[in-house]
């Protein structure tokens, strides 16, 4: 396992959603990482009822189906997910032996995220009746994590677009790329551009490369994963719109002399919304698997979401992004910044979606090859 140790050892700063099963957890406030599940499920359904080999994959010296879910978080969307794939599975074992099947599938499911996510919430709200064995696996999904050819179906929403770390170059005030006046990646300063595109390319390659030791040939990797449509920047869509306004609420702080700006200029969110034409390109250049399939998914998102009242909104963003905000700027600082990000957000009557472009949601069926 040398070389697993070693390659997880690259990432600096483990995200990870808040824990617990509190009013402000990601347990509690994941509405929308529920609809991208639902969304896809007849997706997920169709792929592995027209992708998937059972024949190759189920011999009678191979009775465990394995299953990894990369960057599970807390539940209890990987729950869902791992339901929708069992089910999708045992249907197409169902269709190719009918009532004489000789093999009785057993599934093994392992759920992995960082260390420092909090996996006894996770494995206190297991499904009491759930038809699979759990496992845990700790770790950076940027490494391995399994021995080789040892699972069937690999699995990964809403994870991929968060990086293994914010490049160098975009908080060095002297480079090119220092994105002064930024948390993110806007897509509209090119050196910028470039440093989070290089650093998602290396992680994606890092991903693929990890990914196809531990599938077996002909195993799938189910990805769905945040994207922008092609030719258009990040801050043209909703989710820029909302790091804009986030971003302004950390310099309402500096205004009050809370934080540093220098502390804000070397802020960053380690995140990259790619375009479906990039990952193509980027599984292509890879080679170690096939797409069997890629879409950008809208409508079918839009139809899955309620209209989050403003109070969900602001409980959303909590959970999804305190612990970046404690990791960079204090313990100490928590509170202020969301009742000050709150409170805005209601003055303002901050609309996510208003004169902006839709993000994507990138679904892709890979085949180990």
């Amino acid at each position: 396992m040398e070389m697993a140790i070693e390659e997880t050892k690259t990432l600096p700063q483990p995200i990870t959603m808040k824990g617990g099963d509190g009013p402000l957890s990601y347990a509690k406030n994941s509405s929308f990482q529920k609809g991208v599940v639902d969304a896809t499920k007849g997706m997920i359904v169709h792929a592995i009822a027209n992708k998937l080999d059972m024949e190759k994959l189920c011999s009678e010296s191979s009775k465990t189906f394995q299953i990894a879910d990369f960057g599970c978080s807390i539940g209890p969307n990987t729950f869902f997910s791992m339901q929708n794939i069992i089910e999708a599975v045992e249907q197409k074992h169902h269709t190719n032996h009918g009532n004489s099947a000789t093999i009785d599938l057993e599934f093994h499911v392992f759920f992995n995220d960082h260390s420092s996510n909090d996996f006894n919430t996770l494995f206190q709200s297991l499904p009491p009746s759930r038809p699979y064995f759990a496992s845990g696996v700790p770790g950076s999904f940027y490494g391995r994590l399994f021995p080789k050819s040892s699972i069937h179906i690999g699995h990964s929403s809403s994870a991929l677009q968060w990086l293994s770390k914010v490049p160098k170059e975009v908080v060095d005030s002297s480079s090119s790329a220092y994105n002064k006046g930024s948390i993110y990646c806007t897509g509209t300063e090119k050196e910028v551009a470039k440093a989070f595109a290089a650093q998602f390319e290396n992680d994606m390659e890092t991903f693929l490369n990890a990914r196809a030791e531990e599938l077996v040939g002909g195993g799938l990797m189910v990805i769905l994963m945040g994207g922008t449509p092609d030719g258009i920047s990040l801050s043209q869509t909703a989710i820029g719109k909302f790091y804009d306004f986030f971003g302004s609420c950390l310099l309402d702080l500096t205004k009050k002399g809370l934080i540093s700006e220098e502390k804000v200029n070397s802020f960053n969110l380690p995140l990259y919304f790619p375009s479906a034409k990039e990952m193509k390109t980027l599984i292509e250049s890879n080679g170690r698997f096939s797409i069997e399939s890629i879409d950008e998914i809208i409508e079918q998102i839009k139809r899955a979401l309620p209209l989050p009242s403003t109070q969900n909104s602001i409980s959303h963003v909590r959970a999804g992004l305190e612990g970046l905000i404690k990791d960079h700027f204090g313990n100490e600082i928590v509170d202020e910044f969301f009742a000050c990000y709150a409170k805005k957000h209601v003055e303002t009557r901050f609309m996510y979606a208003e004169n902006a472009v839709d993000n994507t949601l990138i679904f892709m069926i890979l085949k180990r090859t």
